[in-house]
């Protein structure tokens, strides 16, 4: 639509825009498996206004705006202490997508800088890992080489050493997977790179902040980060476990060295020497302040009760999903994501059918399931959401025909 001549008044478009949401994803009643992390009306409030105090200021001037390079310092400061690496560096990114990038691309730096004379680098990675690694090799002239993950779901160690050849400068792993929320043995693949002179770049974008108290709490979470000798670079999304505001993510270096490798550096033009560690340049100050202020306001106490209340709601729900007849899990999943199936019935038809019930029901497809990203809000709706398959799962059974599927896609 054009542009109206004259303005209107915030009133008419606020109503305008509550109208415009009335169909959108009902996210405050967890009506969703994926895209939302939401703790509490209290953050909530945190976070609009500290994104709002510090709306207009760019990140990309953290030299103008100390306040901004104080609290981004801190807040990596925070994670690469809670990823067990105190003191690494870090960038703070706009998600799990820029951090992922940003390591496959300071991977082929570090490569280019080491091993003079490679003809088309490569990653070696699980079947599992985040598309997000395909799209940086695309864009970074690399090649990814994916090998099927073992029975349990997981990394399969033995396969990844086997695919690796002369061309190979580095693993992927994740902690968990985003689709069926396996953490990879990540204590053997740190041996395998360790012993190969690879680079290990762990996907922790999921998991990463919220891990370490999942751990706390006496779940059996395995070590997936710095404290596992041969991991080179994490990412970790602070606005999935964090519970921040979006946009902002991290990607964790284990040393400074290696973080120099992702920096750009230019000079060839009339302003002068253009350097920068993020690829996005122009960074919103105000999702630095509010990831901040999440870490603040919360405390070590609020994101253990968080994990908490995470785990108790994916505990609610597997259970009664478990006793659907026919009704599985893949796999052992050890953090709040986790995938289930129904026997002998079209997933594709269960997931039309929880849709038809407003579920947003995210679809895997090897193996065929449906993907569950629970959070504290689920905690509440558990029973709803088991009673919903429930329905899901028997009008799948009684229907006749084949199954219109269309898989899961992102924007």
């Amino acid at each position: 639509m054009p542009m109206p001549e004259r303005g209107r008044p915030w009133p008419e478009l606020a109503a305008e825009m509550e109208a415009m949401r009335a169909g959108d994803l009902d996210w405050r009643r967890g009506r969703h498996g994926a895209y939302v992390w939401y703790a509490s009306d209290d953050l909530e409030h945190v976070l609009r206004e500290a994104f709002g105090m510090f709306l207009v200021e760019n990140g990309l001037g953290i030299r103008v705006f100390p306040s901004l390079a104080r609290m981004e310092s801190e807040v990596l400061e925070t994670v690469a202490d809670l990823l067990g690496g105190p003191g690494a560096p870090g960038i703070f990114t706009s998600g799990g997508t820029e951090s992922i990038f940003l390591a496959v691309a300071a991977m082929r730096e570090w490569a280019r800088a080491t091993r003079p004379g490679l003809q088309r680098p490569g990653v070696v990675a699980p079947h599992s890992a985040h598309p997000a690694l395909d799209k940086a090799a695309h864009y970074l002239g690399l090649e990814v080489r994916r090998v099927p993950v073992g029975p349990d779901f997981r990394a399969d160690p033995a396969a990844m050493a086997t695919a690796i050849d002369g061309q190979t400068i580095g693993l992927y792993a994740s902690a968990p997977s985003y689709a069926l929320g396996m953490v990879d043995p990540i204590a053997e693949l740190g041996q395998l790179a360790a012993a190969r002179g690879l680079w290990l770049h762990v996907d922790a974008c999921v998991g990463g902040i919220l891990g370490p108290f999942v751990r706390e709490l006496g779940y059996p979470v395995p070590p997936f980060a710095f404290e596992v000798e041969g991991v080179t670079s994490v990412s970790a999304d602070l606005h999935k476990s964090g519970f921040a505001a979006k946009p902002a993510s991290t990607v964790i270096f284990r040393t400074e060295a290696h973080r120099e490798f992702a920096r750009f550096t230019f000079s060839d033009w009339p302003g002068g020497t253009y350097s920068s560690l993020t690829f996005t340049g122009t960074r919103p100050g105000g999702a630095i302040a509010a990831a901040w202020a999440a870490f603040q306001f919360l405390g070590r106490e609020g994101y253990r009760e968080l994990a908490a209340a995470s785990m108790r709601a994916r505990a609610a729900i597997e259970s009664g999903l478990r006793a659907i007849d026919g009704v599985r899990i893949h796999g052992e999943p050890q953090l709040f994501a986790f995938a289930w199936a129904a026997e002998g019935v079209s997933m594709g038809r269960v997931a039309a059918a929880l849709a038809r019930e407003g579920w947003v029901a995210a679809r895997t497809t090897s193996p065929d399931g449906i993907h569950v990203m629970a959070t504290p809000i689920h905690e509440r709706y558990a029973d709803e959401y088991v009673a919903a398959a429930a329905r899901a799962v028997a009008a799948a059974r009684a229907a006749a025909g084949p199954a219109l599927e269309r898989p899961a896609a992102y924007n």
